[in-house]
């Protein structure tokens, strides 16, 4: 099977939200468009959104796992999000005007023993991924199946919040990467880290309840708590559903 792209996907607000996507444009540098664009930090926080901060200082579906069921979709045109849970309902807002809108709505989902949300920041510089060069994150479909086969069931492929899923090559092969380029339509993204998974995992994205232990499954079978890359855009391109996969 030829590897090729078959999901993308971006997180407007970092921990609350996720939103499929048919084609993105990759720009050399930078995060996915609008993918944590925004994040909600807690009140023992100082981020303002000048710099990139690591996630401690946001709420977070590590702390918060009802968080994992929020679906999102942006307005590319006005830049409004519109938000939903199984419990919540609907938001609709803009989180650069109204990010008092998103605490009311989502603020208690997160546990009373944890900081709470207090208010909405925007990177002013880059968003808000959890590495500290601009980051994309890619998946592969190969390495989820392998997972579930230890599992003994279906698992939903959202709970690693990947950007980039790829399907075709062998399972775990992405870990090979390590300073390769990946070709991915027009764009080439250098493959720089792993990424160290954390309870988020742990959380149904259907529900936000914590029903598999995916950090055991991966430690127990595996000897490390690892799934997906990071990579780093080095060159400008538009990617679409189907593209062909290639490591140079």
């Amino acid at each position: 099977m030829t590897p090729k792209v078959i999901q993308l996907w971006r997180h407007p607000v970092k921990s609350h939200g996720r939103e499929a996507l048919e084609r993105v444009t990759l720009t050399a540098g930078e995060t996915v468009p609008w993918d944590r664009l925004w994040a909600v930090a807690h009140d023992s926080s100082t981020a303002d959104g000048s710099e990139w901060v690591p996630c401690q200082n946001f709420s977070i579906g590590t702390k918060a796992p009802r968080l994992a069921a929020i679906n999102a979709v942006v307005n590319e045109t006005n830049g409004r999000i519109r938000l939903t849970h199984p419990e919540l309902g609907t938001l609709e807002f803009d989180p650069d005007q109204e990010g008092e809108k998103l605490i009311a709505w989502a603020g208690g989902l997160i546990p009373k023993d944890r900081a709470q949300s207090a208010r909405v920041v925007r990177g002013k510089t880059r968003g808000f991924t959890d590495t500290e060069f601009p980051s994309i994150s890619i998946m592969n479909a190969a390495s989820h199946r392998a997972v579930e086969e230890k599992l003994g069931r279906k698992l939903e492929p959202e709970r690693w919040r990947g950007n980039i899923w790829l399907d075709g090559f062998g399972p775990w092969d992405e870990f090979d990467w390590m300073g390769k380029t990946l070709k991915i339509g027009a764009a080439r993204i250098l493959i720089k880290e792993r990424v160290v998974r954390c309870k988020h995992t742990m959380a149904s994205p259907k529900t936000g309840e914590r029903d598999t232990d995916t950090l055991a499954l991966l430690r127990d079978n595996w000897g490390h708590q690892d799934f997906g890359v990071y990579g780093e855009v080095i060159e400008t391109g538009d990617i679409r559903l189907g593209d062909i996969a290639e490591v140079l």
